[in-house]
């Protein structure tokens, strides 16, 4: 008798699938051919985001910004969430962290939506656009000295690049001494990696630095957020923190890392500016794929399909960024017209800010290290197989090594000449303030965590 064939291993559009699941190693290896299967159901489809978690995905580009300019009919609250409130989510749900409730501008509606996200965009546009860009680069010049003088001269730029430069970034930003940013960056990144425990000490650190900020007051984000006429709670606070870390640092990375891969794979033009090799990634491969979650308020009609009341409704930014209904007006449209940053009410406060940051991390490690090449083709490159984020899963690279580690770029000072590499190229880096110690000594590698070791490189300790 024939075993019957794993639903694992059943090809998307099988009549044995009751939902298409956006999970797994299946849908890892091949998110577009899911997406374009998904489009054959109309302007959405029903997919399991999770093992027995049902929500109906928006995957045309009109559709996507009908519901999220809809707030009247279309809500953010969770806690509208049928199945869950009908016990019918499992406990251990990996969709439990990226669709429940949480008390941030992400889940709120109405009069409580706009007061916590007019502290959270008031705050951020006090942010100097030339001191972030220094604050990346300084961040960006940081990470390379880790990695760019190895002799063997390669390099895995999502784990030493693209990944920790947002969280020195958001570190700085939110004025985090060292040890409590250690604990951030530990707590954000061990939520991502699914560490047991992580939300606790990312909770502990971040009520630490508001307790902090109580007493010392300073020019951060953290500070303008606690001050704000909207009077926020320690909790909103800490929530809208919160929000801050987890929807700007892994969206970050994942943009870093996918467009260095484009400007550094062999089907980009030469010449073309860095502006558009992360305004393509934007559009090919959103960072946040499928996610932000909204609940009708009644039953809705929409291409054919009835999205019940209280039933969940996702956006796939990936798949409505790709829609082929867009492939004959798409180059009329603004390079920015794209949704990875969301649309409506709902979209994100910082695009500004994470454009600049992305723009400016490929920029200097093209200009740290100016014959970067990578290892493998671009269309080989293995994505992470999660329904909610497309990132690169490694980006390994080589360039020529450097004899001088990378020098602390402190504000306001200008870019120094360029350090000479062992074959004598520019290395269109600063000049170093360190010596010719070797980068992996015990002099070099002060105690603590990534943040604090960084701020010690910057103090040239």
């Amino acid at each position: 008798m024939q075993q019957p064939l794993d639903p694992q291993e059943i090809p998307p559009g099988c009549p044995a699938h009751e939902n298409v699941r956006l999970y797994g190693p299946s849908f890892g290896a091949d998110p577009d051919g899911h997406y374009a299967h998904l489009r054959s159901f109309g302007l959405s489809a029903p997919v399991d985001i999770a093992p027995d978690v049902e929500v109906e995905l928006v995957t045309s580009y009109d559709a996507a910004l009908y519901v999220l300019q809809n707030p009247a009919s279309f809500v953010r609250d969770s806690r509208r969430w049928n199945a869950l409130n009908e016990g019918r989510v499992p406990a251990d749900s990996p969709a439990l962290p990226m669709m429940s409730y949480r008390p941030n501008a992400l889940f709120s509606d109405g009069a409580a939506h706009a007061r916590l996200r007019q502290a959270v965009t008031d705050s951020l546009s006090t942010v100097n656009e030339l001191q972030l860009v220094r604050q990346t680069q300084q961040s960006a010049d940081y990470l390379i000295s880790r990695f760019s003088g190895e002799p063997r001269g390669q390099a895995e730029l999502m784990a030493e690049y693209a990944q920790p430069l947002p969280l020195l970034v958001f570190s700085e930003l939110f004025g985090c001494p060292p040890e409590i940013g250690d604990r951030v960056i530990a707590g954000i990144s061990g939520i991502f990696e699914g560490a047991p425990g992580s939300d606790e000490v990312l909770g502990g650190a971040l009520t630490e630095l508001i307790a902090l900020k109580h007493r010392r007051p300073a020019a951060d984000l953290t500070t303008r957020l606690m001050e704000h006429p909207a009077r926020l709670s320690d909790e909103e606070v800490l929530h809208q923190l919160v929000t801050l870390l987890s929807g700007g640092t892994a969206p970050l990375s994942a943009t870093i890392g996918s467009s260095s891969a484009l400007y550094l794979g062999e089907e980009w033009q030469t010449g073309l500016p860095v502006e558009d090799a992360v305004a393509q990634s934007l559009w090919n491969y959103a960072p946040i794929a499928n996610y932000a979650a909204h609940y009708p308020v009644h039953d809705v009609e929409l291409g054919g399909r009835t999205l019940r009341a209280d039933d969940p409704v996702l956006i796939s930014f990936a798949a409505a960024n790709t829609d082929p209904q867009l492939t004959e007006h798409r180059r009329q449209l603004s390079a920015k017209a794209h949704l990875a940053f969301g649309a409506g009410p709902h979209a994100c406060p910082a695009k500004d800010p994470a454009f600049m940051i992305a723009v400016t991390a490929v920029e200097t490690l093209l200009n740290r290290l100016p014959d970067i090449e990578m290892r493998v083709p671009f269309k080989t490159l293995a994505w992470v197989p999660s329904p909610w984020s497309r990132s690169l899963v490694t980006l390994p690279v080589r360039f020529t090594p450097q004899t001088q580690p990378v020098a602390a770029a402190r504000p306001g000072q200008a870019a120094q000449p360029a350090a000479t590499s062992q074959q004598g190229s520019s290395a269109g880096q600063p000049s170093g303030t360190r010596g010719s110690q070797p980068q992996n000594s015990a002099a070099s590698q002060p105690k603590g965590g990534l943040f604090s070791r960084f701020l010690a490189w910057t103090r040239g300790e």
